[in-house]
């Protein structure tokens, strides 16, 4: 399992996603997102984005529509997008990053704290009230330093397993569930050795 970025053919499939799970399209530009993918299927489990808002006095990060699949949950996905987010806000400068978001315990966990929305600069103001009537009514500004963001080691663990776990329960696939009897059966390229 990993966590890269986004590529513009997968446009299309983040879109289809972000409407299905109800999160904010806003503003969508594909770069702007990344991808959690399972190596050995090459599966994609989760995905999210920050999105730079332009202040009068610089500029404010936000983290944003993170969606982990059914089937990935409660396995570290989500977490690691937001890892990997935090690490981009902070390669491109930005020590603080809020989140409008209706799961403010989860982002709790990594070391994101509540804000007065009157704290939030003008835009991220505006951004709430929208988030609210649009598609979060019970949105909640976050906040997080990004030298204070802190991934749980129980996290870190079930991440590097997710992908294990997947393929661990599927069954193994045998001559006999194809209607094939081993012992009578003549193949092809049998030379009768």
């Amino acid at each position: 399992m990993y966590v890269r970025d986004a590529k513009n053919r997968e446009e299309v499939w983040l879109l289809d996603h972000i409407e299905e799970m109800g999160l904010d399209a806003t503003a969508f530009r594909s770069r702007d997102y990344v991808i959690a993918i399972d190596e050995q299927s090459g599966t994609k489990a989760g995905f999210g984005r920050i999105r730079i808002h332009k202040l009068d006095d610089g500029e404010a990060c936000e983290l944003t529509s993170i969606g982990v699949l059914d089937g990935w949950r409660e396995q570290g996905v989500g977490a690691h997008v937001i890892e990997r987010l935090i690490e981009q806000a902070r390669d491109q400068g930005f020590e603080r990053v809020y989140s409008l978001t209706d799961e403010p315990g989860y982002l709790a966990q990594f070391g994101f704290q509540g804000v007065a929305a009157s704290d939030l600069p003008e835009k991220l103001q505006d951004r709430l009230d929208a988030k609210r009537e649009a598609s979060a009514p019970e949105a909640t500004p976050v906040l997080v330093d990004v030298d204070e963001f802190e991934m749980p080691d129980r996290l870190r663990e079930r991440f590097k397993y997710a992908a294990e776990e997947e393929t661990e329960s599927e069954p193994d696939e045998n001559a006999e569930d194809f209607g094939i009897d081993p012992e009578s059966a003549t193949y092809k390229y049998d030379t009768g050795r």
